[in-house]
């Protein structure tokens, strides 16, 4: 008689008789659970170098951006573009400038610096001005069809920045914003430092941006939106519990009304 799995002959003498060998079948939970871990573990590493050098996953909170990008549009971020910091490697692989128009995903220069998003309006030596609602840089107005004003809104800094004196009003401002802004405007207008931003967000007057805060440090620079993979209709009211337990909720609560809240036309949408 031949064993099923590893081929022996089994005599039927017990003189003869032989140890007999558990046949393969029995080990191959083992075995499978071995590999198993093994894809897991190739799965998790390749999912944090994705993660941390090519793509990550957020979620718009905030009107700040509309009509570009909505409350509850969910992006992917490309953070293989954007050149850091000159190495000589970075001239064989696909980087590029930060350009005036980029938006931009960033790490905000305060408090447990929170990821922003954003548009590019000035670049590292760029003069800026805001004159009834018109943006100048380096003298000449800066073309923005994406842009919107909400009359409604109430915004110091919508018709005319930077201030002109130190008397300027200072609600809303960062207050390290506020003791250094003047020592970056002149004649008039606001400089950009070196290796620095101004960006704004295209809901203009509902936009809490480098004119409340200040610049955008090169190296807080994230990444650039490709594309909506995902959106859902929702309003900045249900992203402000941000615990565990209320982010769970919003999980829980997006899967229920998957179909009838989620904003299909938007799907697979990129980002400009």
């Amino acid at each position: 008689m031949e064993s099923l799995e590893t081929g022996n002959t089994i005599s039927d003498s017990a003189e003869n008789a032989a140890p007999i060998v558990a046949p393969a079948r029995f080990r191959a939970p083992r075995a499978s659970y071995v590999d198993f871990l093994e894809s897991l573990l190739v799965t998790i590493l390749l999912a944090l170098f994705g993660t941390t050098f090519i793509l990550q996953a957020f979620k718009i909170p905030s009107q700040s951006m509309e009509p570009t990008l909505l409350v509850g549009d969910h992006l992917l971020v490309n953070k293989f573009i954007f050149e850091g910091n000159g190495a000589w490697y970075e001239k064989l692989l696909p980087y590029r400038s930060v350009r005036r128009g980029d938006i931009i995903v960033f790490k905000f220069p305060f408090d447990d610096h929170p990821h922003y998003v954003k548009r590019v309006i000035g670049l590292p030596g760029d003069r800026i001005r805001i004159i009834n609602e018109q943006v100048y840089v380096n003298g000449l107005s800066l073309a923005e069809p994406y842009m919107v004003h909400d009359p409604s809104a109430d915004d110091p800094f919508a018709d005319n920045f930077p201030p002109s004196g130190a008397g300027f009003p200072r609600w809303g401002l960062r207050p390290e914003w506020a003791e250094q802004i003047m020592n970056s405007v002149r004649n008039g207008e606001l400089l950009v430092p070196p290796d620095h931003f101004f960006v704004m967000g295209d809901n203009r007057d509902r936009s809490w941006d480098s004119r409340y805060w200040g610049f955008v440090d090169r190296h807080a620079i994230m990444g650039r939106p490709m594309v909506i993979y995902w959106s859902v209709e929702a309003t900045a009211e249900d992203y402000n519990d941000r615990s565990l337990l209320g982010t769970l909720r919003g999980i829980e609560d997006g899967l229920i009304h998957l179909s009838s809240r989620t904003r299909w036309h938007r799907m697979l949408r990129q980002v400009h």
